[in-house]
């Protein structure tokens, strides 16, 4: 299957705001989306209590930067969608938490940044859409060398499965998962979705890019059929 352009995940994404706009309901076909997003924010915290400047990539309708402010206060936010609609409705709710947001659209790969200027990153549900392992190699390089000394890298995202019979069962499992909560229909929405949008890659082959890039720690902090969050520290 010809996956899905930029420009077409871009007009998804627009049409999305109020749903992405709450974590209860929004991300009800993500798996332990609360959890996860808990998780690399205080960790984020741990890493670095002094920190200053966040990077929230693919930031949607902002929730990770708001959870991150409840950790460290007065966060100098900056703020990378593809969606106008997405950031304009990033940028009113976290500019109501802290006195300093920059928002940017267009592609992480695309926009221009000041290296080594960032202690945080987070990249919630967004990674997932690179493409080849160039595409990865190229991203993972890029998140590195924005982050300063000391900085970290923390994710919340799809994943799959290294061994492709039990890529196919963590599948059949989310499947039902789905079906579960939504119904037959639902479930074929969601994974006909995944399959034309979206290319993950195994948390052990994000761990492995990260290292040869770079960091000098990587984590897992969790996993649950195919969604993990971890990350790396610079």
């Amino acid at each position: 299957m010809k996956k899905s352009t930029v420009e077409e995940i871009k007009e998804r994404f627009d049409n999305d705001v109020e749903r992405f706009s709450n974590l209860d309901t929004g991300q009800v076909s993500t798996i332990d989306a609360k959890i996860s997003l808990e998780l690399i924010t205080e960790s984020a915290r741990r890493i670095i209590p002094h920190a200053t400047h966040l990077l929230d990539v693919g930031c949607g309708a902002g929730n990770y930067s708001l959870m991150m402010l409840t950790k460290i206060p007065d966060l100098n936010c900056t703020l990378v969608d593809l969606s106008k609609p997405m950031l304009d409705r990033a940028y009113q709710r976290v500019i109501k938490e802290t006195g300093n947001v920059t928002i940017l659209q267009g592609d992480i790969r695309d926009i221009e940044l000041e290296e080594n200027q960032y202690d945080i990153i987070l990249a919630g549900a967004v990674l997932h859409h690179l493409r080849d392992d160039k595409d990865w190699k190229t991203t993972f390089g890029k998140l590195f060398r924005l982050l300063r000394l000391g900085g970290c890298l923390m994710i919340s995202d799809l994943v799959a499965q290294d061994t492709e019979m039990l890529n196919d069962y963590i599948r059949e499992k989310y499947g039902d998962y789905l079906q579960e909560i939504g119904g037959e229909e639902y479930r074929h929405k969601v994974l006909d979705y995944i399959e034309k949008e979206d290319t993950p890659r195994s948390i052990n082959y994000q761990l492995d890019l990260m290292k040869k890039v770079g960091f000098r720690n990587v984590e897992i902090l969790h996993k649950n059929m195919c969604f993990g969050a971890f990350g790396g520290i610079k």
